[in-house]
């Protein structure tokens, strides 16, 4: 077994067939095939069940693909450590986020790209559970996200913002119980059509939880996975939106208004597995501030 055949299954499992996984490696279909079967008769078990329409793991592969994903990322570490000796610093660094969560990291990306350019980054946008869940595999690097308490479980942190949310609506609409400073209640906004985002994004659990906390029930009219369907929808006067007002400040033509109680907020973090971080995640982790 070596690491080119850990490298090809994990790639037949990440694609869902053997002729992505040949278009991913840059090889023929064939010779992906033949790793695959040199591998499961060394194992003495098949590692995927094969039908006409698609290509699952089997028990053993199920097994078999997460342990060669930390064997090949430990390779990867082993080349990176012995290039950092020679101060030629090189490697990969793969970094999740979510819609709408940037906090300036375009300018880390930047920064690193300059100081090290050896250095590959891959950008991953996902829901935070999904991100969350790539963090504990090591498919994913660090993350610049937004957790509650109980998602940062297990993961090392660090606070880069803490931000309240606003209330976004058309210029045309009249806001019930608004006051003259433009505060409004959570109960206020219930009786209004909502455009929320989907279950599983940071956004929408602040704002479940806010309406929870303030004891308020509320139904959603839109649900979308795209903040400029957002604002389209909002600028129509179609409905209402909370979200956090440094993404509300990209839509200058929309009024905002603060929440007199119970305002949904979100910490922004950077995290990461607990743990020594390979030379490359912390050259880049130096950069995000």
């Amino acid at each position: 077994m070596d690491l080119r055949q850990m490298e090809v299954v994990v790639s037949v499992a990440d694609t869902g067939g053997f002729t992505a996984a040949a278009r991913q490696l840059h090889v023929v279909q064939s010779a992906v095939s033949s790793t695959v079967r040199a591998l499961e008769r060394e194992l003495g078990t098949p590692l995927f069940d094969r039908t006409t329409h698609r290509v699952a793991l089997t028990p053993a592969g199920e097994a078999f693909v997460p342990a060669a994903r930390a064997t090949l990322r430990a390779a990867e570490l082993a080349r990176e450590a012995v290039d950092a000796v020679r101060g030629q610093l090189r490697g990969r660094v793969t970094v999740g986020t979510m819609q709408g969560v940037w906090a300036g990291l375009h300018h880390a990306l930047a920064a690193l790209r300059a100081e090290h350019p050896g250095v590959v980054v891959q950008l991953r946008q996902a829901a935070v559970a999904d991100i969350r869940q790539a963090l504990r595999e090591g498919t994913v690097d660090l993350a610049v996200v937004a957790l509650d308490r109980q998602q940062q479980r297990g993961l090392a942190t660090r606070l880069l913002s803490r931000e309240d949310m606003v209330l976004l609506a058309a210029p045309r609409r009249v806001l019930a119980g608004a006051t003259p400073n433009g505060e409004v209640r959570l109960a206020d906004i219930a009786q209004l059509p909502l455009v929320d985002f989907t279950p599983g994004w940071a956004i929408r659990h602040a704002v479940d939880r806010a309406f929870r906390a303030a004891g308020v029930d509320r139904s959603t009219t839109f649900e979308v996975n795209d903040i400029g369907a957002a604002a389209e929808l909002v600028r129509n006067d179609l409905g209402v939106c909370i979200m956090p007002k440094s993404i509300a400040d990209r839509f200058p033509d929309l009024p905002q208004y603060r929440f007199d109680r119970h305002a949904p907020n979100w910490k922004i973090m950077v995290v990461r597995p607990p743990g020594e971080s390979p030379p490359a995640v912390a050259a880049l982790l130096r950069h995000i501030t």
